[in-house]
């Protein structure tokens, strides 16, 4: 595919875009909380990462603290928990509903009192944070999209072939995605300490908005391109879905084109994190050597 968009990275006054605001939206979706996560959402927990009781959370949520997500035991609620979950929703917090028996399984203390508050490894940063670090190196932003990665394990190891291989952020969904544990720390071998992250709530429009600021937008598809034969230089976003799905419909739909990895076995599909290092690292061949 012919590359035909050329536009120029916007630049304002304390080099941020006002596109890109951090993810404080409340939560609208009907019913008393947003969802009920998948066991694989709240398997990422893990010790040193986790408030609980009511006390705890709610001095967690007044004081700004960052929280991923509040964990509420299931059934009737009452007193503090309620003002917990108004307080959070306003904040744009995550809140789940999830059994007594698995808050008694993630708490450490023994006295949950019904909640559980998940808190990241490290904090968050804005899109528009990514973008300036690659303005401050002058360098055209390379940027990495994850669209459904809910393994901590391989959001790791992204990270760490991130790092490696200079690109300047990554991007993940605020929701149905891993998180930045412990578990995500440790993978990364120190990467989650230079690598960026920012958590957002649409990405199908962050990646309009990141058309708007020039970037091209590659998604790793089954039916794309074989990728050593597209065009990967210049300013650049790859989107790595998840292994089961791959990405969204409406993802897919927004890219400017798909990227194929292809395949010779009887195995059908590669381990997310290794389908983004092979990704990757084209584009450093094609930036840094031809």
């Amino acid at each position: 595919m012919e590359k035909k968009r050329n536009m120029p990275i916007k630049k304002t006054a304390d080099n941020k875009s006002p596109r890109f605001k951090k993810d404080n939206t409340s939560d609208r979706r009907p019913g008393r909380f947003s969802e009920r996560p998948r066991r694989d959402f709240v398997d990422e927990l893990n010790e040193g990462l986790i408030l609980e009781g009511r006390n705890a959370v709610l001095e967690a949520v007044n004081s700004g603290r960052t929280i991923d997500k509040i964990l509420v035991k299931n059934g009737p609620v009452e007193g503090s928990i309620n003002v917990i979950v108004a307080k959070a929703k306003e904040k744009g917090i995550v809140i789940g509903e999830v059994s007594k028996t698995r808050l008694d399984e993630l708490s450490q203390s023994g006295n949950h009192q019904g909640i559980i508050a998940m808190c990241p490894a490290h904090e968050y940063v804005e899109v528009s944070d990514i973008l300036k670090i690659a303005r401050d190196k002058n360098e055209d932003p390379f940027i990495i999209i994850l669209d459904g990665i809910t393994d901590p394990h391989n959001l790791g190891a992204i990270m760490r072939t991130a790092d490696c291989c200079g690109a300047h952020g990554i991007i993940i969904p605020k929701r149905r995605t891993a998180l930045l544990t412990g578990i995500v720390s440790k993978t990364s071998a120190g990467a989650i300490e230079y690598v960026p992250v920012a958590k957002v709530t649409n990405l199908a429009q962050v990646i309009e908005d990141l058309k708007k600021e020039g970037l091209w937008i590659a998604s790793g598809h089954t039916h794309g391109k074989p990728y050593f034969k597209s065009d990967l230089k210049g300013p650049i976003a790859l989107v790595i879905g998840s292994e089961g799905e791959g990405i969204s419909k409406i993802i897919e739909k927004k890219s400017d084109f798909l990227l194929k990895i292809p395949m010779y076995g009887e195995i059908s599909s590669l381990n997310a994190s290794v389908a983004a290092g092979l990704l990757m690292y084209e584009v450093v061949r094609q930036r840094k050597f031809i």
